[in-house]
């Protein structure tokens, strides 16, 4: 792999765009830093201090810190995904996107140009009720978060923050297309990988006050890569169904007679499961910033982070939301139809019918192994917080994006090596032309 990293600086084409990705990231951070008018940084500082287990959280999350200052980028691209998701989800209820879907190119322009029209609506909404929900924040001393309110403010803020979520998705496109990897997936990975200095700094303070004895931290250590390195083998793992192709004779030609397979993803679902599923439990506590009732409270405290309610109901979403995206993703009868129209079939299963029942009894079960891993991985965070009190957060969705961001990009960087000649990360494979 050193070898095929020293390799970089001999393709130009790849270097630049290395180069170009990494210098838009860099623009995603400096933007980070650029705050919004109309608001009380201490103030805001000081509630996100106790926000910790609410939507608020989360979203300061995805979007690096910058919600936390509430910078021109406090949105991140949250609302693009969001928008994403809903156009994906329409695409099988509503005919028109579903005959786009079938289109090919044309039809994915047509999509992907919805998708950027949603994106504007909901960042505008989401920015107008950012805006109104900060004007009811207080610190906890009782300072306001917003100095003057009003509908001034409030569209102030709403078309500054949508103008921050469309430029994050022009440049995340950018990136697509001139750099290397997704622009999206990585605008959300420098997010998250940038506020790891912090928590590791903040660990070894910890270390040298004698909060964490060296010991524990060599085993948080060991687990760590033992926990990635669990992740990239499922991430990677897949189950494959042999296709085989039946002989056509056309004119004086035999066509067919291949075998290949379908392969079924262990994870179909990504992380989308866990994003739902996160999103639906700190509801009740957000609302509980801002609603001073008994049972509101009562609910808050219930769901917080790390108790038994929340882990039990984290883990059962996790579950639901696993079939219910790969069943709206992954479409059996369609890939069922789709191999007997090309005349293939699976050995000792009859084309049709059978086929499609055949593929979705297997993604059943793959899927509960997909949905039992990716609650592991979001349960870890708690148990390591709750039993040995490990100062910084390890696992759960942010760990999945940048462990299954990292993987794609690299495999990215290793096609364009492949690609131009080159041996690449695997030593001793080199593509020969015929006459070589």
């Amino acid at each position: 792999m050193l070898r095929g990293i020293e390799g970089l600086s001999q393709v130009p084409e790849l270097r630049r765009r290395i180069i170009f990705t990494l210098l838009m990231l860099a623009v995603y951070r400096v933007g980070v830093q650029i705050p919004a008018p109309g608001i009380d940084a201490g103030a805001l500082a000081s509630f996100f201090a106790r926000a910790h287990g609410t939507l608020f959280g989360l979203f300061d999350m995805f979007s690096g810190g910058a919600l936390q200052q509430l910078s021109i980028f406090s949105l991140g691209i949250m609302p693009y995904i969001s928008a994403s998701i809903i156009i994906q989800l329409l695409t099988v209820a509503v005919p028109h996107l579903e005959a786009l879907k079938k289109e090919g190119e044309s039809g994915r322009k047509k999509i992907s140009q919805y998708t950027r029209y949603g994106t504007v609506g909901l960042s505008m909404i989401q920015g107008l009720g950012l805006a109104i929900g900060l004007e009811s924040m207080t610190a906890p001393g009782g300072a306001p978060v917003v100095a003057d309110p009003g509908w001034a403010f409030r569209l102030l803020t709403a078309l500054t923050l949508m103008s921050g979520t469309v430029f994050l998705m022009w440049l995340g496109e950018q990136i697509t297309e001139r750099g290397v990897g997704n622009g999206i997936s990585l605008i959300i990975f420098a997010g998250i990988v940038a506020q790891m200095p912090s928590a590791i700094g903040n660990t070894f303070r910890l270390m040298q006050t004698g909060d964490i004895h060296l010991a524990l931290l060599l085993f948080l250590l060991v687990m760590m890569v033992a926990v990635v390195g669990f992740i990239c083998f499922v991430e990677r793992s897949h189950r494959r169904i042999p296709i085989h192709y039946a002989k056509r004779v056309v004119g004086r030609r035999v066509y067919g007679g291949q075998t290949s397979h379908l392969p079924l993803k262990v994870n179909t679902a990504g992380v989308i499961p866990p994003i739902f599923a996160s999103s639906i439990i700190m509801f009740p506590a957000t609302i509980a910033n801002f609603i001073q009732l008994p049972w509101m409270q009562w609910i808050s405290q219930a769901l917080q982070p790390g108790s038994v309610v929340y882990e039990t109901l984290f883990v059962v979403l996790i579950v639901f939301f696993c079939y219910f995206y790969t069943a709206i993703t992954f479409n059996p009868v369609d890939i069922a139809e789709n191999l007997k129209k090309h005349g293939g079939y699976i050995p000792g299963i009859r084309p049709g019918r059978r086929t499609s029942e055949f593929i979705d009894r297997i993604l059943t079960r793959i899927t509960l192994i997909g949905a039992v891993y990716i609650s592991a991985i979001c349960v870890l965070p708690s148990i390591l917080i709750t039993n040995f009190n490990v100062p910084f957060y390890f696992g759960g969705t942010a760990l999945l994006i940048v462990v299954g961001v990292g993987m794609d990009t690299m495999a990215q960087i290793e096609s364009h090596l492949i690609t131009r000649n080159y041996e690449g990360f695997m030593k001793g494979v080199r593509l020969k032309s015929r006459r070589g």
